[in-house]
């Protein structure tokens, strides 16, 4: 039973080392930052722009199209980088197949942009 506890050590040790940074990275910030809050500096901050209004109104249907298309395309970028590391080994066919998928998220984009999804107002 020894040997399966004497398994878990290592994640101790990296568990108690990221706990005595982060306490050291805290403290630091204490000691060295100026802690001077005030009022404008603890008042909510969104997009730019002062607060408003209730915090649960409507919000704008386009603010959700452009979070929704942000998020469709962040993926899509992200298949770019497993791509990019194995080019070298998945030859003239991989290369193709991407430059297909790059095709349709190009004309994914266009088609946003001419819709006007892309504009604020």
């Amino acid at each position: 039973m020894e040997p399966l506890l004497a398994n878990y050590f290592p994640i101790l040790v990296f568990i108690a080392l990221a706990g005595v940074i982060a306490s050291a990275m805290i403290g630091g910030s204490l000691l060295a930052a100026k802690q001077k809050p005030y009022p404008e500096k603890l008042s909510a901050y969104e997009c730019g722009f002062e607060a408003f209004d209730d915090a649960r109104r409507r919000f704008d249907v386009r603010f959700y199209l452009v979070a929704i298309l942000f998020i469709i395309f962040d993926l899509e970028v992200a298949f770019l980088f497993p791509w990019a590391v194995s080019l070298a080994d998945i030859g003239m066919f991989g290369f193709l197949s991407m430059l297909g998928f790059l095709a349709v998220l190009t004309v994914g984009f266009i088609y946003e942009w001419n819709k006007g999804a892309l504009d604020w107002e």
